[in-house]
């Protein structure tokens, strides 16, 4: 399933003894970047945390946050690092005498120091690990239905754009041999004005030659045979999803070389309009592209 690496989800979950509320908030990032906002009780379970994520997800800057209430006094006692708070209390009392200064400790302000609390150094109870993985993979699960809702809306508009690609393509397929003989016609007006004015005559295997290296600097077959293939491309990997981001980013590119090479082999006031267009379409795709997982 195509899926946007912009998205977000929430779930709340009550359990006996304590509840849990998770969200996550998501934008899109070249790879799988987490960002991790949980109560000190339970940071030590971040790397299997991390592993159930990496089932919903492959690419994007998440933001991952836990709300942990324990009911009844059920929770972990936090651990206060006394021996620091000294250290630092007695080095503040040292610098106020040396400068013939009074100190009072204010012990509300070491509350505010996260460097001195953590937790109680025990492992987290095993079934209270469980029961934030299956809350973090409901979260999850919210999360990827809104990055998928958000994913159809995208397809459904680069759909839209390759529709319209795939007819400028058709019209430039029509329009390439005509541009020829025009360009063929001109040439012969040309040189036949330039041989009669020193009365010369145009020797039709010269002029033969001329249209062949014409005929091969104008040829667009190649590149619009690629191109095609290439906008069928887009279309199957928008229908296949799974990890399409960078392939679609990849097969814009490709479709940016053919196309700029049509402009530059066919220059026509009509063909270059849809020259235009058509970079106009590619490049509003690959802004959407950026968004996709």
């Amino acid at each position: 399933m195509l899926r946007s690496m912009t998205g977000f989800g929430r779930c709340l979950v009550e359990s006996e003894g304590f509840t849990q509320q998770w969200e996550v908030k998501s934008v899109n990032s070249r790879h799988l970047d987490l960002k991790w906002r949980l109560p000190m009780s339970v940071r030590s379970l971040e790397p299997r945390l991390e592993k159930v994520v990496r089932r919903f997800a492959s690419r994007g800057r998440v933001d991952i946050s836990l709300t942990l209430q324990y009911t009844g006094g059920t929770g972990p006692a936090p651990r206060f690092d006394a021996m620091q708070a000294e250290a630092m209390l007695d080095s503040l009392k040292e610098l106020a005498a040396r400068r013939g200064e009074s100190f009072t400790p204010d012990y509300n302000a070491l509350l505010a120091l996260p460097g001195l609390w953590g937790d109680a150094g025990d492992e987290v109870d095993e079934s209270l690990t469980l029961a934030l993985e299956e809350g973090l993979s409901l979260a999850l699960e919210d999360w990827n239905d809104a990055r998928a809702a958000e994913g159809r809306a995208l397809a459904r508009d680069m759909h839209s754009r390759i529709l319209r690609m795939e007819e400028w393509t058709g019209l430039i397929a029509e329009r390439a041999p005509e541009i020829k003989e025009e360009r063929f016609a001109v040439l012969r007006e040309r040189l036949s004005e330039a041989l009669a004015a020193v009365n010369g005559e145009l020797e039709e295997g010269r002029f033969l030659q001329e249209m062949v290296v014409l005929s091969d600097k104008l040829d667009v077959s190649e590149e619009l045979t690629r191109l095609h293939a290439h906008l069928e491309r887009l279309r199957d990997l928008l229908e296949i999803g799974t990890d399409a981001g960078r392939r679609l980013d990849f097969t814009l590119q490709e479709c940016f070389r053919e196309i700029a090479t049509c402009g530059n082999k066919i220059q026509d006031a009509q063909t270059s309009r849809l020259v235009v267009d058509f970079k106009n379409e590619l490049e509003k795709c690959r802004e959407q592209v950026q968004n996709l997982e």
